[in-house]
């Protein structure tokens, strides 16, 4: 896998930009659930999509969720709706972004909401 995983929590981690050849990666690390934080084509025309990494997810067995965050404009709702993924999707749950950062500021932020 390109990408750094790093977990946060026995069930939760976070890992910067994948792509679909990642999924059966993250399948095979025992993740059972992907979070796409990233908004489509924040990074520009080469960044994967979330309808291609989707498909590739499923395809390994993973349930995905696409959330788009934006990270200099994160609301209540957002916080609300990662919080209630969190708690309906099967663990362990491995979410990303650009970075990494975004994913982790929501994680933290859901926690607070008890």
């Amino acid at each position: 896998m390109s990408a750094p995983i790093k977990p946060l929590t026995q069930n939760f981690a976070v890992a910067p930009q994948l792509g679909p050849d990642d999924m059966a990666d993250v399948a095979a690390a025992g993740y059972k659930s992907v979070i796409i934080n990233r908004p489509d084509f924040e990074g520009g025309p080469d960044q994967p999509t979330a309808a291609d990494v989707s498909q590739a997810a499923q395809a390994a067995g993973l349930q995905v969720e696409y959330q788009p965050v934006v990270g200099s404009a994160m609301t209540a709702a957002d916080v609300q709706r990662f919080a209630e993924l969190l708690r309906t999707l099967p663990g362990p749950v491995l979410a990303y972004c650009r970075t990494g950062t975004r994913c982790t500021n929501l994680f933290a932020a859901s926690q607070q909401l008890g």
